[in-house]
Formats: structure tokens, sequence, C-alpha cells
């Protein structure tokens, strides 16, 4: 599974220049045009996760390919990215016009109430799109033109301002309704399956004693990306041959065998890291999956 874009290939891909305070700035802010950012001699946009936030308003007809569902809009629209999520979007329109904003989650630490993967739209499983009016198109447009005005001037707490705007921003969309109008694309079973396994990636490496694989069903990853549990297991089925288990299984096994050669860590340890309640359990699951009992395929 592709690693998530970072800022860095961001900026080398669309602008092949990278900001002298990207390291520096905590929690990176940044504010475009979209019409700066596509056309001859600029990447595509791949399907994939990114390692920031994005806030996005374009105009003209798009079609927005967010987990395992599409999106299709003619109109101007209002998206919200999260880093959990994979996506990209395909323009049909001849000059698509816009703005969108990059962020790091520190960009808001302890400046927004809860936690930004907490609210509705940047939350997994939530509704991340919102269609706009042209009154609502220039209240947005307006928002962001302040973000690009302030982001090029010297006031030195331009930080404190735009993070106001993009709060303002995320205000103006929780009073507004999602759009509904979500539909299975064709690649739906690919784009489930690739976010499944995203999250379960995602939980590995085990780094210390304390760490914890917390995802160990079917049922947890459905959850998380707020799909039927039935729905999940046949689609995982379909695209890869086996069975969403059998990928956790596979997983945990994979990791097990790792750190029981490369850490001296006890079998009690390992167990818990992995999500064992019991070491007994552990023990009989390795068992099943290798033939040989964990202290027997340490000792090999």
């Amino acid at each position: 599974m592709a690693k998530p874009e970072t800022l860095e290939e961001l900026y080398q891909q669309k602008f092949n220049w990278l900001p002298t305070n990207l390291q520096q700035e905590i929690g990176h802010f940044n504010v475009f045009r979209i019409e700066d950012c596509i056309g001859q001699g600029k990447a595509p946009i791949q399907y994939s996760r990114r390692d920031y936030y994005k806030i996005t308003m374009i105009r003209g007809k798009n079609v927005y390919h967010y987990a395992d569902k599409s999106l299709e809009v003619d109109g101007t629209t209002l998206m919200f990215f999260n880093p959990q999520v994979p996506y990209n979007w395909e323009s049909f329109s001849d000059a698509p016009s816009g703005f969108f904003c990059i962020f790091k989650e520190a960009f808001f630490t302890e400046k927004i109430r809860g936690n930004l993967h907490e609210l509705p739209m940047f939350a997994n499983g939530g509704k991340p799109a919102y269609v706009l009016n042209s009154a609502q198109d220039e209240q947005v447009s307006q928002l962001f033109q302040k973000m690009l005005t302030e982001i090029a001037s010297d006031y030195p707490y331009k930080y404190d301002l735009l993070r106001n705007y993009v709060t303002e921003l995320i205000h103006y969309a929780l009073k507004m309704q999602p759009t509904e109008t979500l539909y299975q694309h064709t690649d739906a079973k690919a784009r489930i399956t690739a976010v499944f396994i995203e999250l379960l990636e995602r939980q590995f490496p085990i780094e210390s004693p304390s760490q914890r694989f917390k995802l160990r069903s079917a049922r947890d990853y459905a959850e998380q990306l707020s799909v039927h549990v039935n729905h999940l297991n046949r689609s995982i089925r379909e695209t890869t041959g086996k069975t969403t288990t059998d990928h956790i299984a596979e997983r945990v096994t994979s990791e097990a065998k790792a750190l029981l050669k490369h850490t001296d860590w006890n079998i009690s340890e390992i167990s818990y890291t992995l999500g064992f309640e019991e070491p007994a359990h552990f023990n009989n699951f390795f068992k099943k999956q290798t033939h040989l009992p964990p202290s027997a395929f340490r000792a090999v």
C-alpha cells in the first residue's frame, strides 16, 4: 500500500519548490488558488492518503472519489479531507476554479473545541461534501480571499488570524446540511478494500510493549468505515480472494514473528501488544497459523 502523500511531495509536485518554513512552522498552514495548481505541467492527482488536512472549494463539474464512495457535482462544492482517508478528484470542466488550504493537526492544537477528526466533516465515515449556491460561493470565496491576503502579509500574528478564518469556514459548513447524493462507484469494492488495508497497516509496527493492536475484528473495521460488516467482508473477499479475518490474522502473525525474532519481550508482553487477553489465546492462535508455539518459533 502506497504511503500517504507528504507536504514536501505536494509542494514539489505542484510548485517545484519548498517553503523555507515548512519544518519550522508548527502545524504548517498554506492556502492556494486551484487555477495555480492544475493544468499543463502539473502532476496528476493520485488516489491516496495525505499526511495533512485539506479544505477545498471548487467550481465546475467534478467527481470526487473518497474512501469507498464517489460524489458527482456540477456546481460549487466545499470538501473536507482528513489524513485517514484516501481520495482524489477528476475534473470535467475546461477551467475549474476555486481555492484550497492545507494544514497539520498541530495548527489547531488547543485552539478548537474537541479534536479535528471528531468533527462531522473530518470523521471517518462522515459526510465531507457541501454543495454551495451562488450566495454561499461568494461568502466562502471571501474567506479564502482573506486567507490569501493574510498569508502574504507581514502581520506578526497572521497565523492566529488565519486559524480564525479556517475555524469560521468549518463552522460555516457545520451549519449546513452535507450533500447526501453519494453513490457507490464501480470501483467501490476496491476502494473499501484499500481503506481497510490502510487502517490495518497503520497499526504497525508495534514499537513498545505499551502499544496495543486494537482493531482486531471485521466488525471493528466496519465501524471505523461506517459500513455494514457484511458489505466489508463481501468487498474484501471479492477484491482479494481472502476474508477480512484472513487479512487480519496474516498481519498479526507477521508482526508476531518479527517481535519474537527481533525483541527480547516475553511472550506475555507480545501477547498483550497484539490484542490478546491471555497468553494462552496467543499461543493457540500462533500455533494454528504457523504450526509452532511462539517459544519454539523464537528458538529456531
